[in-house]
């Protein structure tokens, strides 16, 4: 049975609403893309909401007449700026003459890691473990079966900000579309882009978009650290504009074709005169320091965030970058590397569509809904319990 599924992520400089078919012969085809630029949001709201609807509704239009399918129920994707992650250990005793854990001792502890969120504001819009551990057994996803005395679980939740989806609920309503749920784009990208193997090690996923970077610290299947610093590529950009008095759209150009890594050179950055703005040309050696030194500023502060707050990588664990602030930059996660003291990666393709890093987060939303129709088309059973997670509380 082919099922059409439609999802619109919201980044911080567009929105984009992808339609995908989902079948049994071919997992997630998408369709199409609608994009709109927009002026995005930073942690206090929307920067210029009485536009908003403009753009969501031009997105959905481009989609809806690339693909021929009119829109009428649309999954959300909530950004990382308008959620919380909360992480939260637990204990289960396990009962019986001879005790093993149970697919009810699992939900036990989903339940009782979930009283810790009754004083916090918002939705839970995902919930998953990062691993369980029966006595002093190795961790594990799969605890069904083992037998001990007691259960341990890591469990992660994302909470997703109230004001965003009311806001959005409103204004789908408003357009004749129907919200089908709400999920954490932030569980669906760090799902996408970290496998299996590199979650095990616990590692972070880097996104640097236009008007913030997030960092997404994975351990099992869950979200462990989240953290929003409040610079990106546009602010790389602005000081641009600033440092050489040329217009953000020649500073943009400019940004687009610095090359990272190289000490001197002879090229010459052209800005093409314009009404209000009059040709120049700058040296590398006039454009290098400011942009280096606005990208040291974001590197400092992603530095402290991976390293002293979150602190959870060891000898195995792995950083990965993506979105378009800084990885469309020959050279750029190099120099990245050399700032934090540790190698960083760049995110493997996933799809032989939309590949490019500044669509990573609404694959990785599309990737997470398409993963848990499938997981509630088909329940797990036995000791096989990811799909319980991955559906549990919508996520």
């Amino acid at each position: 049975m082919k099922t059409t599924v439609a999802t619109i992520d919201f980044g911080t400089s567009k929105i984009v609403t992808l339609v995908a078919e989902n079948s049994g012969s071919q997992r997630c085809d998408i369709v199409a893309a609608g994009i709109a630029k927009y002026d995005g949001y930073l942690d206090e709201g929307w920067n210029n909401p009485q536009d908003l609807d403009t753009a969501i509704r031009q997105s959905l239009a481009d989609a809806e007449e690339q693909s021929g399918v009119k829109i009428r129920e649309i999954n959300v994707g909530v950004p990382g700026a308008f959620t919380r992650v909360y992480a939260t250990k637990v204990t289960v005793p396990l009962k019986g003459t001879d005790p093993r854990v149970s697919s009810q001792d699992v939900k036990t502890a989903f339940n009782k890691a979930a009283e810790s969120l009754e004083e916090i504001p918002g939705v839970v819009i995902h919930s998953s473990p990062a691993w369980f551990m029966v006595d002093s057994s190795k961790k594990t996803l799969e605890p069904v079966g083992m037998k001990g005395r007691e259960m341990t679980a890591y469990i992660s939740f994302v909470v997703g900000n109230r004001y965003f989806i009311d806001d959005v609920n409103t204004r789908m309503a408003e357009l004749g579309v129907q919200v089908a749920g709400f999920f954490s784009t932030t569980a669906g990208e760090g799902m996408l882009y970290l496998d299996e193997q590199a979650r095990d090690h616990t590692s972070v996923l880097i996104d640097m978009g236009y008007l913030n970077t997030e960092i997404i610290g994975m351990e099992g299947d869950a979200v462990v650290y989240h953290k929003i610093i409040n610079a990106g590529g546009g602010d790389i950009a602005v000081a641009l504009a600033d440092g050489l008095d040329i217009s953000l759209t020649a500073a943009e150009d400019i940004k687009r074709k610095f090359v990272y890594g190289i000490e001197s050179g002879d090229e010459k950055f052209e800005v093409p005169g314009t009404e209000g703005e009059k040709a120049a040309a700058f040296t590398r050696e006039q454009v290098r320091p400011i942009i280096t030194k606005a990208v040291d500023d974001i590197a400092a502060e992603i530095k402290d965030a991976i390293f002293n707050d979150f602190g959870g990588l060891g000898n195995w664990s792995s950083i990965y970058m993506t979105g378009g602030g800084l990885s469309f930059n020959r050279g750029g996660k190099e120099y990245l590397s050399g700032k934090l003291g540790f190698a960083v990666q760049e995110t493997p393709r996933r799809t032989t569509k939309l590949n490019s890093h500044c669509f990573s987060s609404a694959l990785g939303l599309m990737d997470l809904i398409i993963d848990t129709i499938e997981q509630q088309r088909a329940p797990a059973s036995g000791g096989k319990l990811l799909g319980f997670f991955r559906s549990l509380l919508g996520g």
